[in-house]
């Protein structure tokens, strides 16, 4: 016997929520039970995935749908570990795709060709490119740096969120190479600390953008993209235009086959621990995590997308950038995402219909930009720190649409859940948001929500470790296979993070196990700030304890406890302001609190909790 257990077909491409009806019959039945997994019914002609059911032509050619069965389940198993199963199913049909993938460069060939003309991409510069002058664009980049790059295999890249940054990203792939977007907001330090970890021997910048940033243009592992436009000739042009039409896309870069576990980039963060650590992201996890928004979202050819994230975050590279262009739609780079006024213009001027943020931005967005600017907007998708609620009522009074939440990870390439737009089909209304969710898992992602201390899942409902599988999870950390083997296991990734799981699926992070904040969407590492003032303290005793609290504008401001009879304030303040520690890392002078001894656990470890507790008390007292 075959049984349904969602009970009706899915609206919003989720698996539903198993009935309970499914326990009696199984009971009753006294038989193994065997989960399965039909993979690919989600975009076919029935399915709910365009509106009503065979609400538009069947496709001319075969449509390739696999099932996955499961190992028997005994049959007392409850509705949930049955669901949980199928799940779990959904990876496996994620991964049967895999040796079926081109590379993202290599997509971008064939969606660049069916797309000739249509506008792929502009930026606040000027600049405009259509899906065919992007590829020839990206196909000159590639040629005249092939010569250059060879024999190096990470390839640096500083430059903002623009059509010079998405060019580069394209050319770098279709050279087969990895693209290691370095983040131009920390100091030199942690970003010359990347740069050595990868071996890159070459970064392509832009001269205009380093005077930007105030840094000196005499480094020669530059490559300057001024240059390269300069010395185009029309013969380049047209070298490239054949090429353009007559390689096939798999021949892009040569003959050889793309392996779908190659490197295709390596993100650093801005320090979410003393030593930043580089996640190795392969074309699979990024095509795979693309594939999964996809099917909670529409992109057809009437989304337009405003891509103000930066590349050197797993966000910004996948939402902002590969994602529109691999989807055929038109993207328009904004390379400051604080500056609203420019980002108003720029969703008004080209109808921006998605924006994908953080919710640090909202405010600024609300200060800044009149209310007719986002009347495109349909979507607008915040992550990579916790979104307020009262933030989220005061966006949705003034600009008439509501944030949706999500929640994701670099390792994780980086989405895991969102929240999406309720859908009603047929009468049948099915829900896809909760407030003070990050959403539901994206499709073929799994998730199990762990006891931190006796290692057992836990009921819906009650807290514990969030863990994911997916063929999102990173292939690694580089160089780094213990840091690796500790939050990867049997496939596995351990996000860190505390969080409750509802029946129907949703997710609600609660705390956070790791020692750091976000703020700004920057990962803050506490660690790093009480290493810098222990040293500059020169005392062996734990003097100073960092945490965290609430913060209206940034999402979480920093704070150093510090014992009086040690510590004088001033001074401690002197040291965070001369410190190398990203401006985010350096509290106020009112966040250093004086207090007789740091709580400490009986394992002498830091009790942060009440850390948290004293620092937020300490607030309230002075507000």
């Amino acid at each position: 016997m075959c049984i349904f257990a969602e009970g009706y077909l899915t609206r919003t491409g989720h698996l539903a929520s198993f009935r309970p009806g499914l326990e009696r019959i199984v009971k009753a039945a006294d038989c193994p039970v065997i989960p399965v997994y039909l993979g690919g019914l989600w975009d076919s002609v029935s399915s709910h995935r365009y509106g009503k059911l065979f609400s538009r032509r069947p496709r001319p050619l075969e449509y390739p749908v696999s099932v996955h069965f499961g190992a028997p389940m005994p049959a007392d198993s409850t509705a949930r570990k049955i669901r949980q199963a199928v799940l779990e199913l959904s990876c496996d049909w994620i991964e049967s795709r895999k040796y079926h993938r081109l590379s993202m460069a290599q997509t971008f060939v064939k969606i660049a060709r069916r797309n000739w003309k249509r506008l792929c991409m502009t930026d606040t510069t000027g600049k405009k490119l259509t899906y065919g002058q992007t590829l020839i664009a990206a196909i000159i980049f590639a040629e005249r740096y092939r010569p250059i790059l060879k024999n190096q295999q990470n390839i640096g890249i500083l430059l903002p969120p623009s059509v010079g940054g998405a060019v580069a990203n394209v050319a770098i792939g279709l050279l087969r190479k990895t693209a290691v977007n370095l983040n131009y907001t920390v100091t030199q330090s942690d970003r010359q600390t990347a740069i050595d970890e990868c071996g890159i021997r070459t970064i392509v910048t832009s001269r205009a953008f380093l005077e930007k940033l105030g840094l000196p243009a005499d480094d020669s592992k530059y490559l300057f993209v001024e240059d390269l436009a300069a010395a185009i000739k029309n013969r380049d042009k047209r070298k490239a235009l054949l090429k353009a039409f007559l390689i096939p896309a798999r021949w892009m870069g040569g003959f050889r086959k793309v392996d779908p576990d190659q490197t295709a980039a390596i993100l650093y963060s801005s320090g979410s621990s003393t030593r930043p650590k580089g996640v190795m992201l392969s074309q699979h996890n990024l095509l795979s995590n693309m594939e999964a928004v996809r099917m909670i979202f529409k992109f057809d050819k009437s989304v337009r997308l405003c891509g103000i994230l930066p590349f050197f975050h797993s966000f910004g590279l996948n939402t902002a950038m590969w994602l529109p262009i691999l989807s055929e739609v038109s993207v328009h780079f904004v390379p400051n995402p604080l500056d609203g006024k420019l980002v108003g213009q720029t969703v008004s001027q080209y109808q921006c219909t998605m924006l994908f943020g953080t919710p640090t931005f909202l405010l600024t967005y609300i200060r800044r930009c009149e209310r007719e600017d986002f009347r495109s907007i349909q979507h607008f998708i915040v992550g990579a720190e916790k979104m307020k609620q009262s933030l989220a009522d005061s966006f949705e009074n003034y600009f008439g649409i509501r944030p949706l939440e999500g929640y994701g990870a670099t390792e994780l390439s980086p989405l895991v859940s969102v929240n999406a737009p309720d859908v009603e089909i047929d009468d049948a209304c099915q829900r896809a948001t909760k407030a003070g969710s990050v959403g539901r898992p994206i499709p073929g992602l799994a998730t199990r929500v762990i006891d931190p201390d006796t290692g057992q899942p836990v009921e819906p409902g009650q807290q514990g470790v969030l863990w994911v599988k997916s063929a999102s999870v990173m292939k690694g950390y580089l160089n780094a296979p213990d840091k690796t083997a500790e939050v990867i296991q049997d496939g596995w990734y351990n996000t860190g993070d505390i969080v409750t799981l509802d029946d129907e699926g949703f997710i609600t992070i609660t705390d956070r196990l790791g020692r750091f904040s976000k703020i700004g969407g920057e990962m803050i590492s506490h660690t790093a700030i009480e290493e810098v003032c222990q040293k500059e303290l020169q005392l062996q005793d734990r003097a100073v304890a960092v945490t965290s609290i609430p913060d209206e504008k940034k999402g979480e401001q920093i704070v150093v406890l510090y014992i009086q009879s040690m510590v004088d304030g001033q001074h401690l303040s002197d040291i965070l302001s001369r410190s190398d520690l990203p401006n985010l890392a350096k509290p106020r002078r009112d966040n250093l609190i004086a207090v007789e001894s740091i709580p400490t656990l009986g394992s002498g470890k830091l009790d942060i909790r009440k850390i948290r507790t004293i620092a937020i008390e300490h607030k309230q007292v002075k507000a």
